[in-house]
């Protein structure tokens, strides 16, 4: 296995520090920075002053700048939040490669995402949430939207869709700061906003292929007609994956958005995402098969046939903003998810299932701008809803397909909230923010049939929350600000969480949490960033163990969860670090870019485990990217990316090892934008390592438990994209 940059000592435990240097070195970074911007406002201010009291009379000089992307304009909008966002310009994306999620939320502070397999089937977390899932299951603890509007349900998140194709940028919103979006969950938001008529005029064609036989061609039209305008996106991707034996994954989809403004106040947008999936599930991996073959496929996901198959996911959304005379706006938004899905479907050992899934998910928002004794306040009042139409699922027996299994249906589950927020100027550069969100709870659970009990459960589960915000944050300059909030968040189970493989019913309650933030953020001299550092106290985590004897019996793995009986903490340092190191008169450039997360996830005085850490996430994750920039448009540079060792089992007996990986990136924009190539090359150095792992109660440090998941080895890519 690799070696770390955190080197073995470190890796085999020892006392909790918080990583002080790091902190103070980014803090420092941008305050020093800021000094001197501080001053030179100051000091403008003054000349400006004295120049007015000369009554001196001055030519005019007018300064056209460049119109911001939508991407920029998201990040002066979230610049306004208190607390810990980021913006991801698909642009910026388009410059290596872009298959899965892992490749689009890269470099993002906070958010550790690792795909494995080759396909959409992720494990994501930001500041802990669903931290012990396993890859391939709905995601949870986060609210994923598009253009504003839900694609998460109650069931979770099916991953199919979480691809960003034909986005125009992503914003990631931590913890409580997605409270505008009614994102309570200890996680927070991932809101994709997709290309329209005007972001992505004319036509696109883009081609990438590279190793282990992935290929994935694109091609995208877009414009306006009037008051008209619309954006079209297909493709088609196909991979044969690194894990030669089991991980074909293959899909193609379709994203449509069609735009009118029937005035200058009243604008309508109709969405639409689809998506075909298939995928092997290679599985998970012993430690010493991981180390002699990464490649290889588990055994019992090629005995057991483990598969995914999403066969015609649809998104159907609208969207409608209105704009009153006083300018206060209003946004309604309403989508309708289809999602059926067949998991194992040609499992003999094991027992497939066969899922359908409707979902109505709609949005209501007011928002409006006041001024209360020459001070500016910002009131926005909103409503948001998740309802299955539809939600249910038939196990079969492997071995014979006219057997059924059981019958679970999971029709009326609910979330709603109703939120009611404001930013009030208290004085020149000081924030207040406010806020107060009623959340609504319904898991309705029926398990009409069951071959495995005579007493099947079902339960109607319903429950009213509170969540308050409040944060202040102050402008040191215009573009840097610190910040502070407490905020209160809520994690309802999912839905299918309550029957258990047994068939039986788990009494699952919301997971609560109270969370405090401090930060940084802005830009100062040749620095651009962010520091957060945060702390939330848990009570009923959502946590989830692997069920050993039900895992053997079906061939594949199956998790069990539960609420935590003890408090748990969560606590983290999020930073994100973008520097200038040089530029020459006649434009290159070299950038270093630097995100590094610490993660402190454990048990609180647990009667049993003690202050155990809990499994399926690195204490410390380091990544970075060191790149030439040529106004020609050439770029090159390399990048690294390392973990601490992760706990495997809330006893902490067995962990995976730390690892570093290298890549590696060139290519050519051409200054028209009419063209541009690229080649990404990742782990350089072909280490064998742990990307992710599925958590176990104890495994008594048995190295020989299949509970690892391997990177990729080395890979070559590239790309190729025209617009015309």
């Amino acid at each position: 296995m690799t070696s770390s940059v955190w080197g073995k000592n470190e890796a085999r435990g020892g006392a909790r520090r918080v990583p002080f240097l790091p902190v103070v070195g980014l803090g420092s970074a941008l305050l020093l920075a800021s000094g001197a911007s501080l001053g030179d406002e100051q000091a403008a201010r003054r000349t400006s002053a004295d120049d007015t009291a000369d009554d001196t009379r001055l030519s005019t000089v007018v300064v056209q700048a460049d119109k911001a992307t939508p991407a920029q304009q998201a990040r002066t909008r979230l610049q306004e939040v208190a607390g810990g966002t980021s913006v991801v310009d698909s642009e910026e994306l388009a410059r290596g490669r872009n298959t899965t999620l892992g490749d689009v939320l890269a470099y993002q502070p906070g958010v550790f995402v690792q795909s494995v397999g080759g396909n959409d089937s992720v494990k994501i977390s930001i500041r802990g949430s669903g931290i012990v899932n396993s890859p391939g299951y709905f995601r949870e603890g986060i609210k994923f939207l598009y253009d504003g509007i839900a694609l998460t349900g109650t069931g979770g998140t099916t991953y199919e869709l979480l691809n960003a194709s034909g986005v125009d940028y992503t914003e990631i919103l931590r913890g409580g700061n997605a409270f505008d979006y009614g994102a309570l969950a200890l996680g927070g938001a991932v809101n994709f906003v997709t290309h329209t008529g005007h972001t992505a005029p004319g036509h696109r064609l883009r081609y990438e292929t590279g190793s282990w036989g992935l290929q994935k061609a694109l091609f995208s039209t877009g414009g306006a007609e009037g008051d008209f305008d619309y954006y079209v996106n297909v493709d088609n991707y196909r991979s044969d994956g690194y894990r030669r034996d089991y991980s074909l994954s293959k899909s193609y989809g379709t994203v449509v958005n069609l735009g009118y403004r029937f005035s200058p106040q009243l604008e309508s947008r109709l969405l639409l995402r689809y998506r075909d999936e298939f995928h092997q599930d290679p599985g998970a991996l012993t430690l010493p098969e991981l180390e002699h073959d990464s490649s290889q496929a588990s055994p019992t996901s090629l005995a057991s046939r483990s598969s995914g198959r999403r066969k015609g996911t649809i998104w159907l959304g609208s969207k409608t903003n209105y704009t009153f005379d006083d300018g206060s706006g209003f946004e309604f938004g309403l989508a309708y998810h289809e999602y059926p899905h067949a998991n194992n479907k040609d499992n003999t050992v094991g027992n497939p299932g066969f899922w359908d899934w409707h979902d109505l998910n709609a949005s209501l928002r007011y928002a409006r701008t006041d001024f209360w004794g020459g001070h500016e306040s910002r009131t926005s009042l909103s409503f948001t809803s998740t309802e299955h139409l539809i939600g249910q699922v038939t196990t079969l027996k492997g071995n014979d397909r006219s057997q059924v299994v059981n019958k679970k249906f999971f029709k009326g589950s609910m979330d709603r909230t109703f939120t009611v927020g404001n930013d009030l100027e208290l004085v020149d550069g000081l924030w207040l923010t406010s806020g107060v969100s009623a959340v609504y709870v319904r898991r309705n659970i029926d398990i009409a049939y069951s071959n495995q009990t005579t007493t099947p459960g079902e339960t109607d589960y319903d429950n009213w929350s509170l969540v308050p915000r409040i944060g202040l944050r102050y402008e040191l300059t215009p573009e840097l600000q610190v910040f502070g909030n407490f905020t209160r968040s809520i994690d309802p189970p999912l839905d299918w969480r309550y029957a258990n493989s047994r068939d039986q019913i788990t009494p699952l309650v919301e997971q609560k949490a109270n969370t405090l933030e401090v930060g940084i953020k802005g830009r100062a001299g040749i620095f651009d960033g962010s520091l957060a550092i945060y702390r939330s106290w848990i009570r009923d985590e959502l946590l989830t163990v692997v069920d050993e004897e039900e895992t053997a019996r079906q061939g594949n793995i199956v998790t069990a969860t539960f609420n935590s009986s003890t408090p748990t903490l969560h606590q983290g340092v999020e930073l994100g670090l973008d520097g200038r190191l040089w530029e020459s008169p006649g434009g290159e450039q070299i950038v270093l870019r630097q995100v590094y997360t610490y993660n402190d996830f454990r048990y609180r005085d647990d009667p049993r485990l003690g202050d155990n850490r809990l499994p399926g996430i690195p204490e410390h994750i380091y990544q970075a990217k060191l790149e030439y920039l040529h106004p020609s448009g050439f770029y090159g540079g390399v990048n690294v990316q390392a973990a601490s060792r992760t706990a495997v089992d809330y006893t902490n007996t067995l962990y995976a090892p730390s690892y570093t990986i290298w890549g590696a990136t060139a290519g050519y924009e051409a200054p028209s934008k009419d063209w541009k190539v690229y080649l990404d090359l990742k782990n350089l150095t072909d280490e064998d390592y742990v990307t992710t792992v599925t958590a176990a109660f104890d495994t008594r440090g048995n190295e020989n438990s299949r509970n690892f998941f391997p990177g990729d080895g080395f890979g070559a890519f590239a790309g190729v994209e025209l617009r015309f």
